[in-house]
Parts: structure tokens; C-alpha cells; sequence
């Protein structure tokens, strides 16, 4: 568990959030959204809908966002795991997840459904925090998250999600430069083809270690210890043999102001389509 908060890590966040409404008129009711910047949406889901609320929260607060999934490695991902939790009944993925009970409340069915997302595929590959917001409002799942999944508590450090366990810091890390080869002539540790293709690289985190390779050819790698497997959820660096999370090195390739600000965009569109259908 990470009841600290956890390390704080420069860069990219993208987060799937539950509200729970504290209106008298309205208690109970709750809503799941996507964000990359949890206290600005909380913000604005309390302020309404001219300021970037959603129609469904819109003059029905206050709300307060109690609970956030977040290390997803691109918003898409993000989206798709709002998409499933938000409509469980249509997901192929959750068909066996029951319909919600006469008498279920629907913050406690939006925990159920959540505890079978974490535990079916693609999300129970993906190196996922569960967080709680509002520990006052904390209930332990009907199934217990992977244990790669861990719990923490409170807000996330600004942009940045939490360390998982098992990862090691990423603060200030950068891909090491090979000696031998400029940045045009950089080769993949794993097949030795070119890189100079290749938008984003993946690189160990590991101080000294000069691992830079395909994101092809790492996972096809990382792979071999789990076959039946599409996506890697963990492996071991062929240059320093250390285990990295999959979901980790993903991320630092993307890492970059500009990737940044295209989050922020993403999800101004994404709400501004919420709005008008």
C-alpha cells in the first residue's frame, strides 16, 4: 500500500474518477469521468456546466471525487476503462458482472463493477493505482485488486501518479546516451536495427543502464516469460536485468511538455462531446 501519497512523478496522468453527490436532494448519486488533472475537474464538476461541468452534475452539487484509477498509459486507454465502467452492461468484458440489485446502492454497484475491472483483461495487465480520495468513504472490493494493484490514499501528486510498488523512481530520468552513436545512429539493444525511427524509445530507468530498443521488440521479449499474452504487463531489462513494469517504460517514452498540453486538449474535447449529445 501506499498510504503516503507515494513518489511524485514528473509528467503525464490519466485518470478514470467516481463522484458521489453530498446534495441533500440528490445524496447517493455518483458519476465517473475521465481526467488528467483531478482537483481542476473536481472544480469544475462543482461549478457547473458553463465552467466545464458535466449536464449530468450540473447544479446537483457539491460533489466530491472520493475515488481515482490512475497510471493508464496513454488517455485512450483511460477512455476506453471510463467507457466499460460507466456502461458494464454493454462491455463484452463485463458480461458476467450482475445488473445492479433492487436494493443496491449505486455507489456500492460502481464498486463491484470496479472490482471485476481490475480483474479481467486488457486492465488487469495494466499497472494500475487504486486511490482513495475520501478515505471516509473507503469499502474493501467484493475481489481484491492484482497484487501489482496498489492502494493509496489522498491526493495524487500534482501531474504525477504515484509510484507502484516494485518500480523504481522516475524522477528526472532520461534515456543514458550511448557513447558510440549519435542520436541518428542510436541502435535497438534488443534486434540492433536502427532507432532513428522510432518516435519514442524505450529506455531503462535504471541509473547507468543503456538499454534503448523497439517498442516491438521489448515486448515481443518481455512476452517470452508469458506466452498466450498480448500486452506485457512486467519483464526483466536485457541490458541491466532488472524487472521493469511495462506500463512504466510506456510512459517515460511519452513523457514531454508538449504530449502534456494534447492531454489537456483531449479532455476539454472529450468533455465539450460529453456536453453536446
Amino acid at each position: 500500500m501506499d498510504p503516503g501519497g507515494g513518489a511524485a512523478r514528473p509528467g503525464r496522468f490519466f485518470g478514470v474518477y467516481l463522484l458521489y453527490c453530498l446534495n441533500p436532494r440528490h445524496r447517493g448519486r455518483v458519476y465517473v469521468g475521465f481526467t488528467v488533472n483531478p482537483a481542476r475537474r473536481e472544480q469544475q464538476h462543482n461549478a457547473g456546466r458553463k465552467k466545464g461541468g458535466a449536464w449530468r452534475t450540473s447544479g446537483r452539487g457539491p460533489w466530491e471525487m472520493v475515488l481515482i484509477v490512475h497510471g493508464f498509459p496513454s488517455a485512450v486507454a483511460a477512455l476506453r476503462f471510463e467507457w466499460a465502467w460507466q456502461h458494464p452492461q454493454a462491455s463484452r468484458r463485463l458480461a458476467h458482472v450482475g445488473p445492479r440489485l433492487r436494493r443496491e446502492a449505486a455507489f456500492t454497484f460502481h464498486l463491484r463493477v470496479l472490482a471485476h475491472m481490475l480483474r479481467v483483461p486488457p486492465w488487469a495487465r495494466l499497472p494500475l493505482t487504486l486511490r482513495w480520495l475520501r478515505t471516509d468513504f473507503r469499502q474493501d472490493l467484493c475481489l481484491p485488486p492484482p497484487p501489482h494493484v496498489p492502494l493509496a490514499f489522498g491526493p495524487p501528486p500534482p501531474r504525477a501518479p504515484a509510484r507502484r510498488r516494485g518500480a523504481v523512481p522516475l524522477a528526472n530520468v532520461e534515456c543514458e546516451s550511448e557513447p558510440e552513436h549519435n542520436a541518428a545512429e542510436a541502435l535497438c539493444t534488443v534486434c540492433a536495427g536502427a532507432l532513428q525511427d522510432e518516435e519514442g524509445p524505450l529506455c531503462c530507468p535504471h541509473p547507468g543502464c543503456l538499454l534503448r530498443a523497439h517498442v516491438i521488440c521489448l515486448a515481443e521479449e518481455f512476452l517470452q516469460e508469458e506466452p498466450g499474452q498480448l500486452l506485457p504487463l512486467e519483464g526483466q531489462c536485457p541490458g541491466c536485468k532488472n524487472s521493469l513494469l511495462w506500463g512504466d517504460l510506456v510512459w517515460l517514452s511519452q513523457r514531454g511538455t508538449e504530449e502534456e498540453e494534447k492531454d489537456l486538449e483531449l479532455e476539454e474535447e472529450h468533455w465539450t462531446d460529453m456536453l453536446e449529445t
